[in-house]
């Protein structure tokens, strides 16, 4: 394992070095005092594995595509953003607009999230990003949402709601599975509520147990309780307000 520390390191240079240790043939980097750097992991397409010790800063896996990158902690803003392909294990809490516009890859985040979580994920080609939180998340989760696979697993709540208010915003693809439901008055108006078919379940599932897998848990206990699946009401639920 090559190992670097960021203590001190402006983030251009934390990254120029983990790109050098990549072309290198490096195949495993240990990221050491990561303070804040931003763009950590961006653009690298390299089957490499990260783990970064410390807090770091938005855009964590920006446009990444292939790599694993573990947080052993919590993360900031917007990771994920644009991500083709790839892990991101985040063994902690993350901020807001994580998987923005994503369309590829997992992103696994163990603890709580913020707002405006699965923003305009889509699937693209043959590929369907997945991001589940094993917390509870804020408001607008799911919003615009275009593809993909959304989980909210709500394990540890702490006294917080399982989700905030505008659940599903202008959903129009993809489908968000929650462990529970949703209360109705948090839904928007372009998302509802369906049973799970059998192949909803295979699907779940397969997230579930990666999932736990990445982060040392049961998947059996997870599983244990009844999920409820949403999907948008229609694939263009703006239309009537732009057409004339």
């Amino acid at each position: 394992m090559v190992t670097l520390d960021a203590a001190g390191l402006h983030y251009m240079e934390l990254n120029r070095l983990l790109r050098d240790a990549v072309r290198s043939g490096a195949t495993e980097v240990e990221l050491v005092n990561v303070r804040g750097q931003r763009y950590i992991g961006d653009g690298v397409s390299a089957k490499v594995q990260v783990h970064v010790r410390g807090v770091p800063g938005n855009d964590l896996g920006a446009f990444m595509d292939g790599p694993a990158l573990v947080v052993h902690g919590n993360a900031q803003d917007a990771c994920g953003n644009t991500m083709n392909d790839g892990r991101i294990v985040i063994h902690g809490h993350a901020g807001d607009v994580l998987g923005y516009g994503m369309r590829g890859g997992r992103l696994h985040v163990l603890g709580d999230v913020g707002y405006r979580v699965g923003i305009h994920m889509k699937a693209f080609r043959r590929q369907t990003p997945v991001l589940v939180v094993g917390g509870t998340a804020r408001d607008f989760f799911g919003e615009y949402m275009a593809g993909g696979v959304l989980v909210l697993l709500g394990l540890e709540r702490n006294g917080h709601d399982l989700v905030g208010d505008y659940f599903g915003t202008g959903m129009h693809g993809g489908t968000i599975y929650v462990r529970g439901e949703v209360e109705k008055h948090k839904l928007g108006r372009e998302v509802g509520a369906q049973p799970l078919t059998d192949a909803d379940m295979a699907e779940l599932k397969a997230c579930v147990e990666a999932f736990c897998q990445d982060m040392g848990i049961s998947s059996e206990e997870v599983l244990s309780q009844p999920f409820t699946k949403y999907v948008p009401v229609s694939t263009r639920p703006y239309g009537k307000l732009y057409a004339y």
